[in-house]
């Protein structure tokens, strides 16, 4: 934590601070988790110690919930599992991962007095819970959670306010954490001084989960799970560290209604309160300088947010061939109406490229997926995580239409924005180095000789001996595509 301080920012409470320069892609601080757990959902998909989706996990002989990569990651995890073990044993089924998490919290601060470090700046007791801004309905259910723990931890000598304080904590303070590649969310964490780090929409930093190496056989040198807050561009000295709680792909008044919501502030934030790219956000097509009348534009958002909502309940059901039916009338309704900025548009494309890569339809994909690129570029900052995993989508699956030139040009600029946004280290930055050496390769080979290369790619395809050069690699890497998401 040497980079930063704490300090008071007025109405916002306390706030991070730079003690010093920094630059683009620079890491500002690090640090492991307080607690975490694994989403309900996914408990028998992910490695409990390491957070990473596996097949063939073992599982805890004792309590028969955990799962892990393997004896390594059990040894590892047994400190932060072991009172869990007893209870879901006692219990006879584990609670939900609210509950679970708040019972890893209690038993942390129990054990280490709610300070594990000397560089965590604040002790767990001290973060807001916002207990008093919670809705009727909020409260309810705060209080089936507590009642829950207590059925689960009947030997706890908390009391219900003090519990109840841990869950409003882990409510306002919560951290998703994602999978090995960064791609899907799989359990949640809470991380203290990260929690001290204040909202902005349009921020100057950005967390991302980087799980380190696994590989070693012994426990005590796996990395825990950490997270790193990492500079955008250049932060000044004494200038505050921000981050966004919400996806900026939304236009100002949702994103402080979600705040609000969730985090019980209002934002006034320079981006909500000048409205900044609301307009391209919400924008209608103009040709030859004129725009569609107001009532069409409503008629056809309507439309799309009803055709959206039909196509996540066929993506839901695994119907894909609805999906891609769908969204293909969705366009074509939205084409000559709404603008190429517009968020219902992209929210379809994005669905469209994504589905149809699945389906190994690379050459339609690829046209959805660089028209999404294409407004995304205009709202998002240069340097935004999720940009450059929206280009490294596309970039790759142009490469596996068979697009090289415009795919290994996205895959570099998706590499550029990562090493900010990731880092070297990250294993979706190596992966992307790899796929940009091998595409790299392909482009050369493409530029020697065209039909040579359509030719290798053919073979590639069909899994045939081609007597040259092979494409190592090439057209296989689809995991990069976020198919499993679907």
């Amino acid at each position: 934590m040497d980079n930063v301080e704490l300090f008071d920012a007025g109405e916002k409470g306390k706030g991070l601070r730079t003690t010093k320069d920094l630059k683009a892609g620079e890491v500002v601080f690090t640090e492991p988790s307080f607690a975490a757990v694994v989403f309900d959902s996914l408990s028998q998909q992910v490695c409990h110690n390491c957070f990473r989706r596996q097949v063939n996990l073992h599982r805890c002989a004792q309590c028969k919930f955990a799962h892990y990569c393997d004896r390594t990651c059990q040894t590892a995890c047994w400190d932060e599992h072991k009172q869990e073990c007893a209870a879901i044993r006692n219990k006879g089924k584990a609670p939900n991962e609210n509950v679970r998490l708040a019972a890893r919290v209690l038993w942390r601060v129990q054990k280490d007095t709610g300070i594990v470090s000397d560089s965590q700046l604040i002790s767990v007791d001290q973060l807001q819970d916002h207990l008093a801004d919670m809705s009727t309905d909020s409260l309810k259910e705060l209080k089936i959670n507590v009642q829950n723990f207590l059925d689960y931890c009947p030997n706890t000598k908390h009391g219900s306010e003090y519990i109840s304080h841990i869950f409003g904590i882990i409510n306002c303070n919560g951290f998703t954490l994602s999978d090995q590649r960064g791609l899907q969310a799989v359990g949640v964490g809470l991380f203290p001084n990260l929690c001290l780090v204040n909202h902005d929409c349009w921020p100057n930093c950005t967390i991302i989960l980087n799980h380190g190496n696994q590989s070693s056989l012994n426990a005590t040198l796996h990395s825990k799970k950490r997270i790193e807050l990492r500079a955008l561009g250049k932060i000044a000295e004494n200038e505050e560290l921000t981050v966004s709680y919400v996806d900026f792909l939304n236009v100002s008044a949702d994103r402080q209604r979600a705040l609000k919501h969730q985090y019980h502030f209002d934002c006034m934030c320079k981006s909500c309160s000048e409205h900044f790219k609301d307009d391209l956000k919400m924008a209608a097509k103009e040709t030859d300088g004129k725009k569609p009348s107001d009532e069409l534009v409503k008629e056809v958002q309507k439309y799309s947010l009803e055709c959206l909502a039909k196509i996540e309940a066929a993506r839901a059901a695994s119907n894909f061939n609805e999906v891609v039916k769908l969204s293909r009338e969705c366009l074509e309704k939205q084409e000559p109406v709404l603008g190429d900025t517009h968020l219902y548009k992209l929210r379809v494309l994005s669905v469209a490229s994504e589905v149809l890569s699945y389906q190994h339809n690379f050459s339609e994909a690829a046209g959805y997926a660089r028209r999404m690129v294409e407004g995304y570029t205009k709202l998002f900052h240069p340097n935004n995580a999720q940009l450059g995993m929206a280009i490294m989508r596309a970039g790759v699956t142009h490469w596996h239409a068979g697009l090289i030139e415009v795919g290994h040009g996205m895959i570099c600029k998706a590499y550029a924005i990562l090493m900010i946004t990731h880092g070297a280290t990250h294993p979706i930055t190596q992966d992307l180095e790899s796929i940009r050496m091998q595409t790299e390769m392909e482009l050369k080979m493409f530029k020697k000789n065209e039909n040579d290369y359509h030719s290798m790619r053919e073979a590639a395809l069909q899994n045939k001996p081609t007597g040259k050069m092979t494409m190592s690699g090439g057209l296989t890497n689809l995991d990069l595509l976020s198919s499993h998401r679907l």
